[in-house]
């Protein structure tokens, strides 16, 4: 069985995302999308929150579970028994960045590879900190996220008064 590893913040899920998360479904037996704690960002919602919303979106995919972690991506890949990390790439100046970590993996861990699904060009534009951008200045972001999706986004902002108006 091989098992792959797909890593993020997910702050909230995408549509791009989901693509990758489908496209991997489809090449591999399990994947398990990883929710990460990253020190460098300051996440909209809580690491339960955004497990909660992609097992949600993801639940027709009978292959793809979805955990959270803390510390280093090798070592969570390894308790999963797994060996490969999926990661996408929209546009090129994501390469260099995805290059880095990649090498860095392999040299924390060999025998865990990296496999890389290109965006889809539809998604190629799309991150979480442009769909949060858009809502909190209450943009329209339907068919960047789903409707479930939006409605947390547009209720986060509103509870926290984070909303230009």
């Amino acid at each position: 069985m091989t098992i792959a590893v797909y890593p993020g913040s997910f702050d909230p899920i995408t549509y791009g995302h989901l693509d990758i998360i489908e496209r991997a479904a489809a090449v591999f037996d399990r994947v398990i999308v990883a929710v990460c704690l990253n020190p460098g960002k300051q996440p909209l919602f809580t690491m339960e929150e955004r497990v909660e919303m992609i097992a949600r979106e993801s639940a027709r995919l009978p292959n793809v579970d979805v955990n959270c972690f803390k510390g280093l991506l090798t070592e969570f890949v390894k308790r999963e028994d797994a060996r490969i990390i999926v990661r996408g790439l929209r546009a090129i100046s994501d390469f260099e960045s995805e290059f880095q970590m990649a090498l860095m993996n392999r040299k924390l861990d060999p025998e865990i590879e990296t496999v890389v699904l290109v965006a889809q060009p539809k998604y190629s534009y799309l991150s979480s900190s442009i769909v949060k951008e858009i809502a909190s200045l209450g943009g329209d972001i339907g068919g960047l996220v789903s409707d479930q999706v939006a409605r947390h986004l547009q209720e986060r902002f509103a509870l926290h008064g984070l909303r230009d108006e």
